[in-house]
């Protein structure tokens, strides 16, 4: 099954002699239209995910669906290649389903975008873009249900079809689509936002035709693509060990009972080709957390991740995707087999990150982070307002991120790098909640040369009767430092009940009921540390004190002693250090805060006032 692509002019591209200005030019401009449709998102969507937030994705393609500028990969390919009707100039796709994308959108909230781009008769390139809808049906509000079993709990499945077919839109399709949301008015805002930013994308490729001419717009995409492969050449060649290198991590648990999911990762090189095979990784999930993963989504990001420690003003395009081969095995929980709920596939998102670090750091310790970008972490609130009217607070939180071989980790801080927060003033505008605290938490990230960032504390109260959705992890685990480094803090959620009692919550929940006066502390997880804490200068301890990130107290792990003022004693500092490097030996390789995964699940629910996880069979 494939599309086809109705083009008038048979005219083959022809290459050119290109000038460096102008393929620099043409980079430049790739880049610059998806800067636009990032601007046009924030402009003019409604729901505060997406517009605050910015969970929003554009990507530029050639005419084969290849990336050339974005930031998770494109995911052109797979809808050519599963879609099975015609393609024609005015067309404009959409699409939520990860199976039939082949993952490369992961979840049903996420609706794909797309448009082909034409010039004179030929196709030149893609535009497309997929953003978050803060609810799509489902069995709870924000239609990222914990419990469900299969994707048909999630929401409504959008195979690939054309919302505008020539250039007329099928309203019948809107209207359906509108009416299997709790937030219609939000769906169609977003909807509309999304098919603007995508036509702003495909005006940008048919300018640079227009302007440098087709052929030439062809000969320098070649020509960057040439360029990225030879980077990644020389990164696989200088970060990719030969002999397999294999780390594990895992996520907590899939939030009805089961954890940790392990996952497994070997690396290696064969003279220019990077391997990563997820071999050993665990089954998929009877819930909501696993990751239908796109090779090359995976093959972008990771790439991404290589070529940034070199070059972090790169226009990374997929000029380089046969350079990096990916097995996820089928039925695992990042390959799992339809139709496996994946709404929760955040936390998989996030643990990638850390296990490409760890298995990397094996050969290359000194480039390398720590762990931190543990989850995307989701908290939902919904119920009626005084006047009868429903309302939907959909928030993504920020954790700490890691450690680093260039400096500290950021304090609370997003997993995807373009986020920003959601403005407190605007939360308790429009919803019936007050944020009566938003805080970076002391002391949570890994102690380290380079510290770990601190996670985020929110205090929520609530105004109105409502309903309570929670969607985290690295509350059983910790983030690990390296290199020296220490674990970072846990997340961990409580519910303080306006009658003065208090429970601690799991940190994957739905339907938690909440009443006026109750609170929600919800704390995320730091970042892990990064190098022998007690090389931190004296210097950076005393900007921490200074500045909240760590205490007194907090300060002793970095082997500080503060005087009667309150100021570092350098002597008595010294001589602490020394004591506590005598004692420890040689600083280990990897802290992980745990020694084995029965001795963690055993001391579970003293440390976190929550039963431990049954380890999936």
């Amino acid at each position: 099954m494939t599309a086809t692509i109705i083009e008038t002019n048979p005219k083959p591209f022809n290459e050119v002699a290109v000038e460096p200005i102008t393929i620099d030019l043409i980079e430049r401009g790739f880049e610059n239209g998806i800067q636009r449709m990032n601007a046009l998102i924030f402009r003019v969507s409604m729901s505060p995910l997406m517009r605050e937030q910015r969970d929003s994705f554009p990507i530029l393609t050639d005419r084969d669906g290849a990336q050339m500028a974005g930031q998770f990969g494109s995911p052109v390919k797979s809808f050519i290649d599963n879609y099975d009707g015609t393609i024609e100039e005015g067309d404009i796709f959409l699409t939520n389903d990860p199976y039939v994308t082949d993952g490369a959108i992961s979840h049903l909230n996420d609706w794909l975008v797309v448009i082909p781009v034409f010039h004179d008769g030929r196709l030149i390139g893609w535009s497309a873009i997929f953003g978050h809808q803060t609810d799509i049906g489902g069995s709870v509000p924000g239609s990222m249900p914990i419990a469900s079993h299969d994707i048909f709990e999630e929401g409504i499945v959008i195979p690939v079809l054309k919302l505008y077919s020539r250039g007329q839109e099928q309203t019948d399709i809107t209207r359906m689509l509108t009416a299997n949301s709790r937030s219609p008015h939000w769906i169609r805002a977003d909807l509309n936002a999304l098919v603007s930013a995508a036509r702003l994308g495909h005006n940008a490729i048919l300018e640079m035709a227009t302007r440098f001419g087709v052929d030439t717009l062809y000969s320098a995409i070649d020509a960057l693509k040439e360029r990225c492969r030879s980077a990644m050449q020389h990164v696989i060649r200088t970060l990719i060990p030969e002999e397999k290198s294999t780390f594990e991590d895992y996520l907590c648990d899939d939030g009805m009972g089961t954890g940790p999911y392990r996952v497994r990762l070997s690396v290696w090189r064969e003279d220019d080709t990077a391997y990563f095979d997820f071999e050993g990784t665990d089954p998929q999930s009877a819930a909501s957390i696993n990751l239908p993963y796109n090779p090359q989504m995976f093959r972008m990001l990771t790439g991404q991740m290589l070529v940034f420690v070199f070059d972090p003003g790169i226009v990374v395009n997929d000029g380089f995707s046969d350079l990096i081969q990916v097995k996820f095995p089928k039925g695992s929980w990042l390959n799992p087999e339809f139709p496996a709920a994946t709404s929760g596939r955040t936390h998989g998102l996030g643990r990638i990150s850390d296990v490409i670090s760890g298995a990397l750091g094996k050969s290359a310790p000194e480039r390398m982070s720590a762990a931190g970008f543990s989850s995307s972490p989701h908290f939902v609130f919904s119920g009626k307002h005084d006047n009868g009217r429903d309302f939907l607070l959909f928030q993504v939180g920020f954790g700490g991120i890691p450690g680093r071989p260039i400096g500290d980790g950021i304090d609370c801080h997003s997993l995807w790098p373009k986020f920003r927060n959601m403005p407190n003033e605007y939360i308790e505008a429009h919803f019936p909640i007050i944020v009566d605290s938003y805080r970076s938490i002391p002391d949570s990230g890994g102690p380290g040369k380079h510290r770990g960032g601190n996670g985020l504390e929110v205090v929520y109260r609530f105004l109105a009767d409502g309903t309570i959705s929670i969607h985290d992890d690295r509350w059983l685990t910790y983030p690990w430092g390296i290199n020296g480094g220490s674990a970072a803090s846990r997340s961990r959620k409580r519910l303080l009940s306006a009658d003065g009692t208090e429970r601690p919550l799991p940190s994957k929940c739905d339907n938690v009921v909440v009443r006026p006066g109750d609170k929600l502390v919800f704390a995320t997880w730091g970042g892990g540390g990064w190098g022998d804490p007690f090389d931190r200068s004296f210097e950076d301890v005393a900007a921490d004190l200074v500045s909240g990130a760590v205490t007194a107290e907090g300060a002793k792990r970095y082997g500080v002693v503060l005087d009667g003022n309150g100021e570092i004693d350098v002597t008595a500092s010294q001589s602490l250090r020394a004591q506590l490097r005598s004692e420890r030996g040689d600083a280990p390789w990897i802290d992980r805060g745990f020694t084995s995964v029965d001795e963690l699940l055993a001391r579970c629910e003293s440390e976190t006032g929550l039963p431990a996880p049954v380890l999936p069979g």
